[in-house]
């Protein structure tokens, strides 16, 4: 991803990027993409970035030795630390949809935005809602108050988070709105397409923000914009 994308897709949002990944490939029918109403805890912001995939739990306490927890969660923030930039953490919390464990809060918020990451996606629990670091937005299941008996259970490995699936290094851009994959056959496309369609909305949302639009405007805006998407 050169730095041409990476600053458009950051300036768009999440169903921008889903529309024109609808228009590389000519069809609708795209599956790769988040169900469900999530949590942001930055709305004006999206996330754009590579996966760094993990699994946590919180609902019970971890089994394993306490030498055992502790490694792995080291690995998981030298695993988070190394990773490609730009980048974005991908937690599923396994304890889904019975998720009580905030795993992001204003201490491990802070620690992922110091290691340069771009964000986080996750389809458990955020908390800390005042005190989250600015430019670091959590796109999340839900909002709560604990952190449970939270713990890495792995790390690397393709992650579930609200219905979509997604393997470490895969694009994503994420929102209020949720999160999208982009295919690695689309990107090459991408900036084209986003441009495309919006150009192409204008042809309708110019004419219905004008004064005095009526049913005629209308007509002939629909038509144009009909014309332009064939």
């Amino acid at each position: 991803m050169d730095d041409d994308l990476f600053n458009l897709l950051s300036r768009v949002d999440t169903p921008t990027v889903c529309n024109a990944i609808e228009v590389v490939q000519g069809k609708r029918g795209f599956q790769g993409f988040t169900r469900g109403t999530m949590v942001c805890t930055e709305p004006g912001l999206a996330v754009v970035g590579y996966a760094a995939t993990a699994q946590i739990a919180a609902l019970a306490p971890p089994t394993e030795q306490p030498e055992v927890i502790r490694a792995r969660r080291m690995a998981y923030y030298r695993a988070m630390f190394d990773a490609p930039r730009p980048c974005v953490a991908v937690i599923e919390d396994l304890d889904y949809p019975n998720c009580i464990g905030a795993y992001w809060g204003e201490v491990n918020t802070t620690i992922h935005k110091g290691f340069g990451l771009s964000g986080a996606l996750t389809n458990g629990v955020v908390r800390d809602l005042g005190d989250l670091p600015q430019g670091f937005p959590v796109i999340a299941g839900s909002v709560g108050p604990s952190h449970g008996f939270v713990h890495v259970r792995s790390v690397g490995q393709p992650v579930r988070v609200m219905g979509l699936e997604v393997h470490q290094g895969d694009l994503v851009h994420a929102d209020r709105h949720g999160a999208v994959v982009v295919p690695p056959d689309v990107r090459g496309s991408l900036a084209t397409a986003i441009r495309k369609l919006q150009e192409t909305e204008r042809l309708v949302l110019d004419p219905a923000r004008a004064p005095g639009f009526d049913f005629t405007d209308f007509e002939v805006a629909w038509a144009a914009f009909e014309k332009a998407r064939t």
